[in-house]
């Protein structure tokens, strides 16, 4: 398997108050491991929940940060104002396409609804082949264990076809999950299921 270093890595994560610290620091960990390895953070551009302690986790560390946010989120009270760079595009879903496409690889943090949304819909992009990125899961104290349950669950019961369980890594530990990501390598034959042979 050969390796790419994955220099852009677009993180999904959740914004809420009041979370535990474990969560806040596993965050923090990413965007610190993501700027010690010269890696670029993208992201939803929030300086609360999650959002917030990657995004501090890499400026700390001297990385480069660069949000991308819509314009209705674009409130000082939301908004990050220390980034590197910050985009402002029109609404939810040219954010969600500007992310992915900045993207090397996609990592999803623990969230909710809106960081769901992201994750699966890196996961369908890469299934109707419009991206060849891999997707990690940082996997905070068993967090997404529910999920890939579910997601193994529609495999075996044939939503979801086997080869397609390649496209996402899991891990607790930032920079063993990054490492897998590196060595993902797309699968030429992975959209058969488009064509019903």
């Amino acid at each position: 398997m050969t390796e790419t270093f994955r220099k852009n890595i677009t993180v999904y994560a959740g914004s809420a108050d009041n979370l535990k610290q474990v969560y806040l620091d596993a965050a923090w960990m990413l965007g610190e491991t993501l700027a010690k390895q010269g890696r670029t953070l993208i992201y939803g551009a929030g300086k609360t929940g999650l959002m917030g302690a990657v995004a501090d986790g890499a400026l700390a560390s001297g990385g480069r940060t660069v949000g991308v946010i819509n314009d209705g989120l674009n409130l000082p009270h939301l908004a990050h104002a220390g980034l590197s760079e910050l985009e402002i595009l029109p609404d939810i879903h040219a954010r969600q396409a500007r992310m992915n496409q900045l993207a090397d690889g996609m990592i999803a943090l623990p969230g909710g609804f809106g960081t769901f949304a992201e994750l699966f819909e890196a996961l369908t992009w890469a299934q109707l082949g419009l991206h060849n990125k891999p997707v990690g899961l940082l996997n905070v104290q068993g967090y997404f264990d529910p999920l890939v349950a579910l997601i193994e669950m529609a495999i075996e019961e044939k939503y979801i076809y086997a080869e397609h369980r390649r496209f996402f890594f899991v891990d607790d530990d930032p920079a063993t999950l990054l490492s897998s990501m590196d060595a993902f390598t797309p699968d030429n034959g992975i959209n058969r299921w488009m064509e019903r042979p």
